[in-house]
């Protein structure tokens, strides 16, 4: 039987050449990329969850979330190894659910990867701020100037792209290893890390001596700290996005994603553990904007405070600028298919890379950040954008885990014979636990009033992209290397190919 074609429109005869992506990247490579996106929410965003459960709810939330990961991990590595194509999520979604199923899903990754490096440049902002005495009204200045350098250091090359997320990746775990190794001599876990109580209206209250217990606000804190929990792993789930400018694809992004996960998972552990453990302790690290260099200023001294905010910006820059290559990748893939303007996906002559797509995704996230900058005035927008904007992208974060899990479930239901060159060890019970506690984050997100903003806001996204595909996208789809493996896949498996 041969494929329908009526669904795709027709192209120029150059439209996949003006679109073409240039391999580089290894294993090693691949690992950089995981873990840099993902590091700087150990240098700072993290610590936020602490005064929602104390540090054991908070230590517990994230023991859940790393457990989530670790399903969604191993899902992503075994769907990335059949589907080795740039459109990661969006593609897995295709092949199990449908054009709407694979927009839907890679409308949830694009708020994800559109706000995150915003939240992300705001905290550098700050800490840029703080060493340079800079004014507030000039943070903006660093925004422009942050997304300028990375934005270009992204479209110069593939190759330029990763020796740069190598080896800020890199510094930036040297610069944590210096935090542990200096905290573990002078820790007071008891004293610091339990000194958050309940008062009597079940408000969060310091205890001066310590002593508190694990959990001074039940199962309901822990619960309702995992939405912060998230920011500990944040972005890990990217690497299928890399798959076109992989060597092997098919090998190297299991292994990459697996490995990043694993330095993640004890990094999260020591900083978790440690931070919180050394003055000022859990209950002001709860509320701060810049809680490793707090935690330098504990081990160090309050002497080497600028030159300590420089070295903690590593870990912002090393996450700043995968994030962009994500971003760039993520809106080239679905523009690409057709599912957004399909300029979004001209790659640069020269260097190959989707310079339309990184430039058109950062000044809409720049139009957010200074609509509300002014919108709210200069001390209140940097808060919003710093919470509200964070709140926006674990919601994306959260419905497109739940629907890469689902997408998972159904290509092991519907196409058994798929080819997995890797399978996931643990099966189609990983995925279910990612899609209970996705769901129960959240649904915790709902209940906080902070965060329910964000989960609106995320909703208008939704909307507008929706209407946009009802009216205009879902009519002009491409035959990408994306659509055509989903056809096939699921013309081979018998299913129904009209989609």
């Amino acid at each position: 039987m041969s494929l329908p074609r009526a669904p795709y429109q027709n192209v120029a005869p150059d439209y996949f050449a003006r679109r073409g992506l240039r391999r580089y990247a290894g294993v090693f490579s691949l690992w950089a990329l995981g873990v840099g996106a993902v590091i700087s929410g150990h240098y700072s965003g993290w610590n936020l969850g602490l005064l929602a459960g104390g540090w054991g709810g908070y230590a517990l939330a994230a023991c859940l979330i790393a457990v989530m990961y670790l399903g969604l991990v191993f899902c992503i590595a075994e769907m990335a190894s059949a589907l080795p194509h740039t459109g990661g999520a969006y593609s897995f979604a295709r092949a199990s659910m449908g054009p709407w199923g694979g927009f839907v899903t890679g409308l949830c990754e694009n708020v994800e990867y559109v706000l995150t490096p915003a939240v992300i440049v705001s905290f550098l902002a700050t800490y840029l701020a703080a060493v340079f005495g800079t004014p507030t009204g000039w943070l903006p200045a660093y925004w422009v100037a942050g997304y300028a350098v990375f934005v270009a250091l992204n479209v110069r090359g593939v190759e330029l792209s990763f020796r740069v997320t190598v080896v800020v990746t890199l510094a930036s775990l040297a610069c944590l290893a210096v935090f542990w190794a200096s905290a573990l001599p002078v820790a007071e876990f008891g004293r610091y890390a339990l000194n958050i109580g309940a008062g009597p209206d079940g408000k969060p209250v310091e205890l001066a001596q310590g002593g508190g217990p694990l959990l001074p606000f039940g199962l309901h804190g822990a619960l309702a700290a995992l939405p912060f929990a998230v920011w500990l792993f944040l972005a890990i789930e990217q690497l299928p996005l890399a798959a076109e400018e992989s060597m092997e694809p098919s090998r190297d992004i299991p292994r990459g994603i697996v490995a990043g996960f694993l330095t993640l998972f004890v990094s999260a552990g020591l900083i978790v553990w440690l931070n919180p453990s050394v003055a000022p302790g859990s209950f002001q690290l709860g509320s701060s904007g810049e809680p490793l260099l707090d935690g330098f200023r504990a081990t160090f001294g309050g002497g080497l405070a600028k030159v300590l905010a420089l070295v903690a910006c590593i870990g912002l820059v090393a996450s700043f600028h995968t994030i962009l290559f994500a971003k760039g990748r993520q809106i080239y893939s679905l523009s690409r298919a057709g599912y957004f303007p399909r300029f979004l996906s001209v790659t640069h002559p020269r260097h190959k890379t989707p310079h339309v797509a990184l430039l058109a995704g950062s000044a809409v996230a720049l139009a957010i950040m200074f609509a509300l900058w002014f919108g709210m005035g200069a001390e209140r927008g940097a808060a919003v954008i710093q919470g509200m904007l964070l709140n926006m992208a674990v919601a994306g974060a959260m419905l497109s885990y739940l629907l890469q899990a689902v997408s998972f479930l159904v290509l092991r239901a519907r196409m058994p014979a798929l080819a997995r060159p890797y399978r996931s060890p643990l099966g189609m019970a990983g995925a279910a636990v990612t899609i209970v506690i996705a769901a129960v984050t959240l649904v915790y997100q709902l209940l906080d009033p902070v965060f329910v903003s964000g989960v609106l806001g995320v909703g208008a996204w939704f909307a507008m992209g929706i209407a946009w595909f009802a009216l205009v996208g879902r009519h002009r789809l491409v035959l990408s290397p994306e659509e055509a493996f989903a056809l096939k896949a699921r013309e081979a498996a018998g299913g129904s190919v009209a989609d």
